[in-house]
């Protein structure tokens, strides 16, 4: 086994590189924020109204409601369709935490379906068999950026009269049969951690829905439930959006295809440069899919040892995730061993995450190749 290229120099290739975006968007960020210091209106103003309604459109929904972060817009989804003690809500055990902890924060009890060895994303096929009277809502994950199975999951969902709640905090821009990620369920949520495709300057999040009544309910809860100054109709709490957050959001957003587009250059040249490295199983996918490619995942044997190769020789690798939601502590009352969810765990042990964002230049790539095939003839 060869790449044809031994490794003969070294190269820092950063995780995230986020200084280089900033770099491009520099002048129309700082503008964007001096036109909010010069009003000084901080909080749900115009630009999280726009920003609202922009994302609306750019992810096929009739309504979206700015959040604080998109862990609130995983609680307020919940709370708004109802979901409480007592209930359970069917998820993937292989994700961010934020998934689960919001179904636990509500009351209810998070039950965990394996997922699909190729995509990492909910297996569909297993998930009627978790579905029991005291199922309340379906919770799909777009995990990494491609948006899960959902034709049997809607399927499903109607079948048994049940709300479905998708997770796209990795997924603004993805799509699955032509229709964008956050579009198919009740309610979706988006997250803008800085990491993300389309990332803030801090937190933000945001809940999409084509149902008014939802949306509705969701600014309600942003706010303490207020329909008018101090007149409480419900208690919500404070996730309100900042606007310097929706003044960033709309400058990212109109760069945001060509990022995306950009991501997928490079999942492709990261794919040619793999093909001589046998050892290690490139991300699948999925046909009826346009990938946005929030990670790069591949699979590799002894992924740990390699890990600390990569580290070792200056590139920023990471493990998302390490420890599957059905074996964390917290959840240990829950009842769930080892052994539960084969896949989900075997992806735990295999999955490592390599550097891949717009700005990543093909000979970084190329090092991180070289550095990774290295390990494997050593």
């Amino acid at each position: 086994m060869s790449t044809g290229v031994k490794r003969t120099r070294t190269m820092n290739v950063p995780e995230l590189a986020l200084t280089r975006q900033y770099v491009e968007i520099a002048e129309e960020a700082e503008q964007a924020f001096a036109q909010v210091l010069s009003t000084q209106r901080f909080a749900s103003g115009p630009r999280v109204a726009e920003l609202e309604e922009r994302l609306a459109s750019y992810c096929q929904t009739r309504f979206a409601v700015g959040v604080a972060s998109g862990t609130d817009a995983l609680l307020v989804a919940l709370l708004t369709l109802g979901v409480g003690p007592g209930d359970e809500v069917i998820t993937s055990p292989f994700t961010f935490f934020a998934t689960a902890g919001a179904i636990h924060r509500v009351g209810a009890r998070p039950v965990f379906v394996d997922i699909r060895a190729d995509t990492f994303n909910l297996n569909p096929e297993l998930v009627p068999a978790a579905v029991t009277e005291r199922t309340r809502a379906l919770l799909p994950v777009h995990l990494y950026g491609q948006v899960a199975d959902m034709d049997p999951l809607l399927a499903l969902a109607r079948g048994r009269d049940l709300p479905v709640i998708e997770d796209a905090a990795q997924a603004v821009g993805a799509t699955y049969r032509g229709r964008r990620a956050g579009s198919f369920g009740r309610a979706a949520c988006l997250s803008f951690y800085p990491t993300k495709n389309l990332g803030a300057y801090g937190e933000a999040g945001m809940l999409l829905t084509s149902e008014g009544a939802v949306a509705d309910r969701a600014r309600l809860l942003r706010n303490h439930g207020m329909t008018q100054q101090y007149l409480h109709h419900c208690v919500g709490f404070n996730s309100r959006m900042d606007e310097l957050q929706a003044a960033i959001l709309l400058v990212k957003l109109r760069h945001l295809e060509v990022w995306n587009g950009a991501r997928r250059e490079r999942a492709a040249t990261y794919a040619k440069l793999l093909a001589g490295v046998p050892e290690v199983v490139p991300p699948a996918v999925d046909p009826r899919c346009e990938h946005i490619f929030h990670q790069y995942v591949i699979r590799a044997p002894r992924r740990d040892a390699l890990l600390a190769h990569l580290r070792g020789h200056g590139v920023g690798a990471r493990v998302f995730y390490p420890f599957p939601l059905h074996l964390q502590p917290c959840f240990a009352g829950l009842g769930y061993r080892e052994g539960d969810f084969p896949e989900a765990e075997r992806a735990a042990r295999e999955v490592l995450a390599l550097p891949l964002y717009p700005e990543l230049q093909t000979e970084e790539q190329e090092y991180v190749v070289e550095t990774l095939a290295e390990f494997y003839q050593g």
